[in-house]
């Protein structure tokens, strides 16, 4: 019998085999200051573009006070407790009523993290007779909430509808033998590459084969929409989508997160998510903290005009210049280049370093390998100039990777 520790200690995984050279910069990297378009990393300032502060909310003089004098009020730790036992108040009720009021749903329920109660809500919604449907490219809480299911699943091709008919006529028929239903779960916005996900297209066929919608809007809510209701509004379908899920991480700038549709699912929910039954509630701080941004969302619609505007001038400036930002029609505007590992570190070093401009690398295995994706995320903090600056950067660190300069640069880097 093999010791369990010899192979995570042999094979540390495909990023983890990176981590002599990466933790601390490239990876974990330590981003200081107040949360802004411009903070301070590695001892100097750089524009910040990984941070997903939509709404420019996090550092916002209404919102820091909202949270202090809550933390002042009530501590970090009240309500002790889950929320079943003893960590309910008022306030958790008035923010899922709201929450709900604004999605244009009967109900929510407010969860204390995003993650987990993805992956809680799937292992609720179904049983071992029921069948999911979900897109190839759906966020790893959605696949760590599939790896929880017993019965079968089937994934389609991205945002591919002919890939999407086919397999939900695959489900239906799987659970036509097996007594049970079908859930399709998809993305409002999928947060890598920032497509929209085809929610009119598949609700669409919602009559045809009677399934059920579960849509992670966690970058839609607050970005999309007439009123930033999410991507449900933005596409005209939000009626349509049987249970909607946002987070406080992005627009709202926190901490939490909220289910939302009919009265029942969201009762159901309330009594069968494992992550809530047997977890601290969210404290006091962060609830109220989340009642101001939500009411600075719905009443000052100059925060998400301001966003879009950084948006259009950065990712049509990009276009103009010839980079290739994939099919992105929300904020997360994502650069496509070609090149490999080491030379990715050299080329995001010199970003850093000499044009001060911070944003997230992303290489293989999150995308396939010989790509390297820079993906920037605008806000409403940021400025034309940040844009300006940027994009004769990007322009300077393309030259260099096409001439070959990062390779030559990358030759010693080795694991």
């Amino acid at each position: 019998m093999k010791d369990l520790f010899e192979r995570i200690i042999e094979n540390k995984g495909p990023l983890g085999k990176w981590a002599s050279l990466a933790e601390g910069y490239f990876a974990f990297p330590k981003l200081e200051g107040p949360i802004s378009n411009r903070m301070h990393f590695n001892g100097q300032e750089v524009i910040t573009w990984s941070i997903n502060d939509y709404l420019g909310l996090a550092n916002h003089p209404e919102v820091r006070k909202a949270d202090a004098d809550a933390a002042i009020d009530y501590g970090m730790a009240y309500p002790m407790g889950a929320r079943m036992m003893s960590g309910h108040t008022k306030f958790h009720e008035q923010l899922e009523q709201e929450l709900a009021d604004f999605v244009h749903k009967e109900n929510a329920y407010l969860v204390n993290y995003g993650y987990q109660g993805m992956v809680s809500a799937i292992d609720a919604l179904v049983t071992k007779n029921d069948v999911i449907v979900y897109d190839m490219d759906a966020h790893a809480c959605i696949i760590d909430g599939m790896r929880l299911h017993p019965g079968k699943r089937f994934t389609f091709r991205h945002n591919d509808i002919e890939s999407f008919e086919t397999n939900i006529k695959r489900a239906v028929k799987n659970a036509a033998e097996t007594h049970g239903g079908v859930l399709v779960i998809t993305e409002g916005v999928f947060g890598m590459r920032g497509e929209q996900g085809i929610l009119k297209e598949i609700v669409a066929l919602k009559q045809q084969y009677n399934f059920r919608l579960l849509v992670d809007d966690a970058h839609g809510f607050g970005t999309l929409g007439k009123t930033g209701a999410g991507t449900g509004e933005e596409q005209g379908v939000q009626d349509a989508i049987d249970v909607y899920f946002a987070t406080f991480a992005k627009s709202m700038a926190g901490i939490g997160a909220f289910f939302a549709g009919q009265k029942d699912v969201i009762q159901y929910l309330k009594y069968n998510m494992r992550s809530q039954i047997f977890a601290k509630s969210l404290p006091m701080a962060m609830v109220k903290g989340a009642l101001k941004r939500l009411d600075m969302i719905r009443t000052m619609p100059e925060l998400k005009d301001k966003l879009w505007e950084n948006v259009n001038a950065l990712q049509n400036g990009l276009k103009e210049r010839g980079f290739n930002i994939g099919a992105t029609n929300t904020c997360v505007t994502p650069v496509f280049l070609e090149g490999e590992i080491p030379e990715a570190m050299v080329m995001v070093k010199d970003l850093r370093e000499n044009y001060k401009i911070f944003c997230s690398i992303v290489v293989y295995p999150v995308v396939p390998k010989g790509m390297i994706l820079l993906r920037l995320i605008p806000t409403t903090a940021h400025t034309l100039e940040d844009v300006d600056i940027t994009l004769k950067a990007f322009s300077s660190i393309r030259e260099k990777l096409e001439g070959g300069v990062y390779k030559k640069l990358s030759a010693s880097i080795v694991v």
